[in-house]
């Protein structure tokens, strides 16, 4: 049995990067359908939450990422992609994401999160650095449009952060954590 979690760990290891890579086969294909993800979840964002565009518009920048997350007893796994947006100069970072949790998990869920920075050193510091860690507890039962999603709106180091579940079912109340660093094969 001690044998066989290894390798549990790596296959849902490899089946979450499968499962959260962007769209194409060239570089420039996979950079246009990180920014069509980008655009798709902000407009899902808008119409839940319209005041949020005057929110990003006015931020120094903001962030969209798409993240896909299994969750076995008591370890979770999750991997994705995204892309921060620096307001002021336009410019575009390419950035991956992986994430590791222990708690009481059961299912798997699809969501996006956009991060919206306050100010422009959170901005630096989170393209820079990347590295979130946080307490997570949510519950998911959802298919596209149809089902209920409690995952939430928070604010943290000049930072909000929302979540929007795509697709899942998952209970969830884990203790992550989360890195973010910048793909080099994009940028």
């Amino acid at each position: 049995m001690n044998r066989i979690s290894p390798v549990i760990c790596i296959i849902l290891s490899l089946s979450i990067g499968g499962c959260a890579t962007t769209g194409g086969k060239t570089s420039a294909e996979k950079r246009q359908s990180v920014l069509a993800m980008k655009n798709e979840v902000l407009s899902d964002l808008y119409k839940l939450k319209p005041d949020v565009k005057s929110q990003i518009s006015s931020a120094p920048g903001y962030a969209v990422f798409s993240n896909v997350n299994i969750n076995i007893i008591f370890a979770s796994f999750g991997g994705g992609y995204g892309v921060v947006k620096n307001n002021k100069t336009g410019k575009h970072t390419f950035m991956k994401m992986g994430e590791v949790g222990i708690g009481l998990v059961l299912g798997a869920k699809d969501f996006r999160a956009v991060f919206v920075f306050h100010r422009s050193d959170a901005m630096k510091r989170f393209v820079s650095h990347g590295w979130a860690f946080g307490i997570q507890a949510d519950a998911t039962a959802k298919a596209k449009d149809k089902g209920a999603a409690v995952g939430g709106e928070f604010a943290l180091n000049n930072i909000t952060i929302y979540q929007l579940t795509e697709t899942g079912l998952a209970l969830q109340a884990t203790i992550k954590g989360t890195k973010y660093w910048k793909d080099d094969s994009l940028n």
